[in-house]
């Protein structure tokens, strides 16, 4: 699996992984986030042209996962992850991670951060797995307290939701 910037042309293809990986939300009863509507393509092309959207690609060159990020405090924040769930359990979200961790290394930052659902199996089992933490809400730090504040915004503390961290170190 090759990993590369996105560009503008796939952004497209984005919103559909997107959507796809929304999926088995459905069947855990999380009907909302799989209805969800995909990143707009605004802000994905905002993602792109900061240089901060990567794509795992098949063997014909096409995303089937992408992963979109941004400095928030001195993490690199995974602001979404998503793999096309015909791709799944074959290590690509592991190894989008990990692109990402070796970037952040090189730009000297000490950290990765995220946040996810606490009780889906995909979600924070999966990430703790990879080394990633739970931060305790009295341990946010601003952005990441942004971050939470607008999620619960929005409704996504409907189900239990958390920020994560993975020292790079």
């Amino acid at each position: 699996m090759r990993i590369r910037t996105a560009t503008i042309d796939e952004l497209p293809l984005l919103q559909k992984i997107e959507i796809a990986a929304g999926e088995p939300f459905r069947s855990i009863g999380m009907l909302e986030i799989a209805e969800d509507d995909p990143p707009a393509l605004e802000v994905l092309e905002q993602y792109r042209r900061a240089g901060r959207a990567w794509v795992a690609v098949d063997e014909s060159d096409s995303p089937v996962a992408y992963l979109i990020s941004r400095q928030a405090d001195d993490t690199e924040h995974i602001s979404q992850i998503s793999v096309h769930p015909g791709f799944a359990h074959r290590g690509i979200g592991k190894a989008l991670i990990e692109h990402l961790a070796a970037i952040a290394r090189a730009e000297g930052l000490p950290a990765l951060s995220l946040t996810t659902f606490l009780d889906v199996p995909w979600n924070a089992p999966y990430y703790e797995r990879l080394g990633f933490r739970q931060v305790p809400d009295n341990e946010l730090t601003p952005d990441l307290y942004k971050i939470r504040a607008h999620e619960s915004e929005v409704g996504l503390d409907r189900w239990p939701r958390i920020a994560m961290r993975r020292d790079l170190g």
